[in-house]
C-alpha cells in the first residue's frame, strides 16, 4: 500500500512540473508581447484574448488544479488522465485534450457526480451523451506550486472499489479564517445538480445549516458565465445578502474562481438606488431591538405584525386595485383651454390617453399626454394674427399648461404610498374599497412613520412595486440572474418585485427555514415563495448533508429542531467526529458568570483556532460582556452591525447577528430559561447559534435550561468543564 501510495505521488508530482513548467513558459511568452493600444478593432479583440489569458495562466501557475479523473469513453482506444482545475489551460499545441479542464466543462462533472462502481457513468456533452468507464479519482492539494496531499478517493483497480470521504473530511477539518473559500474541490454530486441546474428556473434551495447553500449558490454563477456565456454576463447578475458584513465574507470566493463584476447588494441598497429616495431608511438597529433586544423568551409573531403584512401578496394586491382605479380617473375633468375661446376637448385627451399611449404605465402616460397638448398648442399657437397675440397667448397657455398638469394625480411612489395610508389626501376618484383590508395596527403605526417622513425597510417592496406599475423598469435594470441569500427572510412580495427585474424567471433562492429567526417578515413554508412561479418554472432542491460542524455538534443542533423547532428538516453529518458538546453551568453570582466566560475563552482561544466566538441572545449583553472581557483579553472584537467586515479571530456578537458566519468555536453564552423561552422562535435562535460552531461547542447557562438543550446522548453532549 505503501509502495502505490509513493508511486502515485511520484507520478503526481513529475506531472504537477511539467504542467507547471509549460504554464509558466506561455505565461512568459505573452507577457513579452507588446501590449496593443492602437484602433484597429481585430488587434483590440486579440489583445483582450491575450489579457484574458494573462490573467488566467497567472492563477493557474500557483495551483494549476485539484483533481484527477481516468476516463475512457465507449468510443475511445485508451483512458485518458483529465486534470480539473478552478480555470481550464489549453495546450501550446492544442489538442484534445487539454493540459487542464475547467471544472465547469461537461466532461468534469463527472469529477462530482460519480459515485462508484464498475458500471458505465456519462455525461452530457453539447454533441450529446457521452458513456464511459471511470477507472481512477484523485484528489490533489497543491499550493504554491508543491504537491502537498494526493487521495485516491476512487481506484477501479483496488480490491473494494469505492468512493471514500476520507478527502473530504480532511478539508473540512481545517479551520477557519474570516473569509468564505471556494468548495470547487470537494464539491458533492447533490451540490453539483443545483449548480448545473438550467438558467431559466427559479430554484429554491431548503439546506439545513452548514449544508453549504451560500457556496454553491455563488458556484452556479460562476457556472451559468461559463455554460451560458452567449447569454449572460456577470454585470447584470446579483446576489442578495443580508448585511453587508455577510457581503464582505463572501466577498473572496468568486475572485477566486476566476469570475469578477458580479454585483453584491443588500435589497435594501438596491431598492432605495432604483428608487431615487433622498431619505435615509430607519435605522435596522430599531426593529431589531424590537423583536430581540428583550430576554425570557420571543415576542409573538402573526400575518398582521408589520413585516408580514406588508411582504405579503396581500397588499400587493390593494396596490394593484389602487393603481388601477387611479388609472381609469387620472385624466382631469372638463376640456383643456390654453386661452379664451380654443378648446381641447377631454374626449379628444382621453382618447391619447387610453388608446394611443395605453401601453405605457401611467407616469409616462401622462408624460406623453402632456407633450402632445403641448404640441397642440404650439400649433394653434401658429395660427396667432400677430405678433402682439402670440405672446399673450402663449404666455396664457403656459400657465393654463401648469394648472391642468397639477389636476393629474402625483405619480411618485412616495406620495401615493402616503395616500395610501391617508397621510395624504387621496386624488379624485380613488379607490379606498381596496384599502379596507390594512389592519388597523399596521394603518396606525405607517400613519405615525409617514408623517415624520420615517420609511423602514419593510416599505420598501411597496413602494418599489408602486414605482413599477408607474414607471416599469428599463433594459438596464434588469438581471440575467439573481441570488437571493438566507431567502427564508425575505417576504413574497419581494421575490415578486425582483422577478419584474430578471429575465426568465431566473433564480437562486437558498434558506433554511429552521434558521427562520427574522419571521417576522420572512417566509415561515416555502410554498409561500413556489406559488410565485408557474410549476414549469420552478425547482426545489433540498440539501440535507452538513459539512460545517462535527457529528457531535450537529446531532446535539438536530436535537434542538426535534425538540424546540419541532422540524422534520434534520442534518445528515459528515462523518467527522470532534470533541462532545459541553453544557456548563456558571458560578452563584454575577462575578462568577464572568470569570467563567473569560476562562471558557481563554481554554478555546489557547487551542489552534483561527476563530472563536461568544454569542449572547442580546446586543446589549454582548456590549457589555465585551466591556468586562475586554479588560483581560484585549484582542475580543464586538460585532455589532455597524461594522462592514468580519475581522476573524476572537469576536462576541448577539446571536441574531451571527447566522451566515462560522467559526471555529463557539461559545453560547446565556443560554437558560431567562433568556430562551420555550417557542419555536427561541429553540431556533438558539439552532442557529450551535450551528456556527465548526470543531467545538460550549454552552454556558444558569439555572434552568430550556427542554430542547437537556436530555441528549451523552455521546453528544456532557454537562461540565473539560478536563484541563
Amino acid at each position: 500500500m505503501e509502495d502505490n501510495f509513493q508511486s502515485a505521488y511520484q507520478e503526481e508530482e513529475k506531472r504537477l512540473n511539467d504542467a507547471i513548467t509549460e504554464i509558466d513558459r506561455q505565461l512568459q511568452w505573452l507577457q513579452s508581447v507588446d501590449v496593443y493600444t492602437g484602433h484597429d478593432f481585430t488587434e483590440q479583440v486579440l489583445e483582450e484574448a491575450r489579457k484574458e489569458k494573462r490573467i488566467t495562466l497567472a492563477k493557474s501557475v500557483q495551483e494549476p488544479y485539484f483533481g484527477r479523473l481516468d476516463f475512457q469513453g465507449t468510443k475511445d482506444k485508451d483512458r485518458k488522465p483529465l486534470y480539473i482545475g478552478k480555470l481550464g489551460v489549453d495546450r501550446e499545441v492544442v489538442t484534445d485534450q487539454p493540459l487542464v479542464i475547467d471544472w465547469r466543462a461537461p466532461v468534469a462533472s463527472l469529477f462530482y457526480s460519480f459515485t462508484g462502481g464498475d458500471e458505465a457513468t456519462s455525461y452530457e456533452a453539447p454533441e450529446g451523451l457521452i458513456e464511459g468507464l471511470v477507472f481512477l479519482k484523485r484528489n490533489v492539494v497543491i499550493r504554491k506550486q508543491i504537491l502537498e496531499r494526493v487521495s485516491d478517493t476512487y481506484n477501479k483497480e483496488n480490491e473494494q472499489p469505492a468512493v471514500s470521504d476520507e478527502f473530504l473530511v480532511y478539508r473540512l477539518g481545517e479551520n477557519k479564517d474570516n473569509k468564505l473559500r471556494d468548495i470547487v474541490s470537494t464539491i458533492q454530486a447533490e451540490q453539483d445538480q443545483i449548480i448545473r441546474a438550467a438558467k431559466n428556473t427559479a430554484l429554491i434551495i431548503q439546506g439545513v445549516a452548514g449544508s453549504g447553500k451560500t457556496t454553491v449558490a455563488l458556484h452556479r454563477l460562476a457556472y451559468l458565465l461559463y455554460q451560458y456565456k452567449e447569454q449572460v454576463t456577470a454585470e447584470k447578475m446579483i446576489i442578495f445578502a443580508p448585511n453587508h458584513m455577510f457581503l464582505d465574507y463572501i466577498s473572496d470566493v468568486l475572485p477566486e474562481l476566476g469570475v469578477g463584476d458580479i454585483q453584491q447588494s443588500t435589497f435594501a441598497d438596491w431598492a432605495l438606488e432604483v428608487l431615487e429616495l433622498n431619505m435615509p431608511l430607519t435605522d435596522a438597529a430599531e426593529t431589531l431591538d424590537y423583536w430581540f433586544e428583550h430576554t425570557g423568551g420571543t415576542r409573538e409573531i402573526n400575518d398582521e405584525v408589520p413585516g408580514r403584512f406588508k411582504g405579503s401578496l396581500t397588499l400587493m394586491k390593494m396596490i394593484s386595485s389602487v393603481i388601477e382605479s387611479l388609472e381609469t380617473s387620472s385624466v382631469p375633468e372638463g376640456d383643456f383651454s390654453p386661452w379664451d375661446g380654443k378648446v381641447l376637448s377631454r374626449d379628444k385627451i382621453l382618447y391619447w390617453y387610453n388608446e394611443e399611449y395605453k401601453p405605457y404605465p401611467l407616469a409616462k402616460r401622462k408624460e406623453r399626454v402632456m407633450t402632445r397638448i403641448h404640441r397642440w398648442v404650439e400649433m394653434e399657437l401658429k395660427k396667432s394674427p400677430s405678433e402682439a397675440v402670440f405672446k399673450d397667448r402663449k404666455k396664457k397657455a403656459t400657465q393654463r399648461e401648469k394648472s391642468y398638469a397639477t389636476k393629474w394625480p402625483k405619480y411618485e411612489p412616495l406620495t401615493l404610498y402616503k395616500q395610501m395610508f391617508r397621510v395624504l389626501k387621496a386624488p379624485i376618484g380613488w379607490s379606498d374599497e381596496a384599502l379596507q383590508g390594512i389592519p388597523t395596527s399596521v394603518l396606525k403605526s405607517t400613519q405615525l412613520d409617514l408623517k415624520k417622513d420615517i420609511i423602514r425597510e419593510e416599505d420598501l417592496s411597496p413602494l418599489l412595486y408602486i414605482h413599477y406599475l408607474l414607471n416599469d423598469i428599463t433594459s438596464e435594470q434588469r438581471f440575467d440572474h439573481i441570488v437571493i441569500d438566507e431567502a427564508q427572510d425575505f417576504s413574497p412580495f419581494q421575490v415578486a418585485i425582483l422577478d419584474f427585474f430578471v429575465r426568465g424567471h431566473s433564480f437562486t433562492i437558498l434558506g433554511d427555514l429552521s434558521q427562520g429567526i427574522h419571521a417576522y417578515r420572512g417566509v415561515h413554508q416555502w410554498e409561500e415563495m413556489s406559488s410565485l412561479f408557474e410549476p414549469e418554472h420552478t425547482a426545489y432542491f433540498a440539501l440535507t448533508r452538513s459539512y460545517r460542524s462535527t457529528m457531535e455538534i450537529i446531532e446535539f443542533a438536530n436535537g434542538i429542531l426535534e425538540k424546540g423547532v419541532q422540524s422534520d428538516l434534520m442534518a445528515i453529518p459528515v462523518f467527522r467526529s470532534g470533541d462532545t458538546v459541553r453544557l456548563i453551568p456558571y458560578g452563584k453570582d454575577e462575578g462568577a458568570r464572568i470569570d467563567d466566560l473569560q476562562t471558557a475563552l481563554n481554554r478555546l482561544s489557547s487551542k489552534e483556532y483561527r476563530t472563536v466566538a461568544i454569542l449572547t441572545r442580546t446586543l446589549s449583553e454582548a456590549r457589555e460582556l465585551h466591556h468586562q472581557l475586554v479588560k483581560v483579553t484585549p484582542d475580543l472584537h464586538l460585532i455589532d452591525g455597524s461594522k462592514q467586515a468580519y475581522q476573524g479571530g476572537l469576536s462576541i456578537l448577539p446571536v441574531y447577528l451571527s447566522k451566515g458566519l462560522e467559526f471555529d468555536a463557539v461559545i453560547v453564552a446565556d443560554a437558560d430559561l431567562d433568556h430562551y423561552g420555550p417557542k419555536p422562535w427561541d429553540a431556533k435562535l438558539m439552532y442557529v447559534g450551535c450551528t456556527r460552531a465548526l470543531h467545538e461547542l460550549w454552552i454556558m447557562h444558569g439555572e434552568g435550561v430550556p427542554d430542547y438543550l437537556g436530555n441528549q446522548d451523552e455521546d453528544i453532549a456532557v454537562q461540565g468543564w473539560p478536563e484541563s
